[in-house]
């Protein structure tokens, strides 16, 4: 149904225009702006028409209620007597009671006609919440992911400042998980600390006078990485690639490459830095 319809209309309830009583998943005219189309942006609303001389729609109604409150606020329920509420009926295009209609993002998704059985009901909103699934804004009952004891491991193992620890943790996880991309990065990022803080603080100074000694000039990068200079260690082995060949110059370029993996490969430094590099070598 997604598009088929133009609910625009609801959005200006008539004057005087007030809600229907008769339970808590009731809406009317003068509140379905509010609790569906908006609501709707957050959770799919599932809308049901019915009537009260319909036996079998109230019961359809007795059993939208018993699930909506079964799932813990993966989508809502909004319940239409239709004969008290035309205007929505007719915006609907509902052709007989009971109508059960599935609204996501302010538009009809998906609907059935007549009484069904509770295990299809079942079925047919388990479909419903499975196609909005991260595609609208989320709602009260939206959880955080649970926090991986993998990982919270390691972390607890930095925090102790047990560098080994929290390394042979994210090791674990990729002897497990060898496409772990969060492992990855952490991996990388911790095996860089760990190196980073064994280089003296005399590297610089050791450089900047042997500009020769290419092992100097990888500890120097290190220690300005360390410092929060990511461009300096970046020009400073890139300067190493330009001027030197052979294993000298396959030493310097790989560890520059590492450094590169560090960063969101996106970072406007990081892509000039590559650009330099590419230059030198060519």
């Amino acid at each position: 149904m997604s598009g088929a319809v133009d609910l625009s209309s609801l959005k200006q309830p008539p004057a005087g225009a007030a809600g229907v009583a008769g339970g808590d998943y009731a809406v009317g005219e003068a509140d379905f702006e509010t609790k569906v189309l908006r609501r709707s942006m957050q959770v799919p609303v599932v809308v049901a028409l019915y009537s009260q001389r319909s036996p079998g729609s109230v019961e359809l109604v007795k059993t939208l209620e018993r699930l909506v409150a079964a799932d813990g606020g993966a989508w809502e329920l909004a319940t239409v007597e239709a004969e008290a509420n035309m205007r929505i009926a007719q915006a609907l295009r509902v052709q007989g009671i009971p109508t059960v209609i599935a609204i996501a993002a302010g538009q009809p998704l998906a609907d059935f006609e007549g009484a069904q059985p509770e295990p299809q009901v079942r079925q047919w909103l388990d479909a419903v919440v499975d196609a909005v699934a991260g595609k609208l804004e989320g709602g009260a009952a939206e959880q955080q992911p649970a926090e991986d004891p993998r990982f919270a491991a390691a972390e607890d193992a930095l925090e102790r400042g047990d560098l080994a620890g929290a390394e042979a943790a994210y090791e674990a996880i990729l002897a497990a998980e060898p496409n772990n991309e969060e492992a990855k990065g952490a991996l990388r990022q911790l095996r860089f600390l760990a190196r980073a803080q064994q280089v003296p603080d005399s590297a610089l100074a050791t450089a900047d006078q042997d500009p020769a000694n290419v092992d100097a000039a990888i500890d120097a990068a290190d220690l300005e990485l360390l410092n929060q200079q990511p461009e300096a260690a970046f020009d400073r082995l890139i300067a190493v690639v330009k001027r030197t060949a052979g294993d000298d110059r396959t030493k310097a370029r790989t560890r520059l490459l590492e450094l590169f993996e560090l960063f969101d490969q996106a970072e406007p430094f990081v892509v000039a830095a590559r650009r330099k590099l590419a230059a030198a070598l060519y």
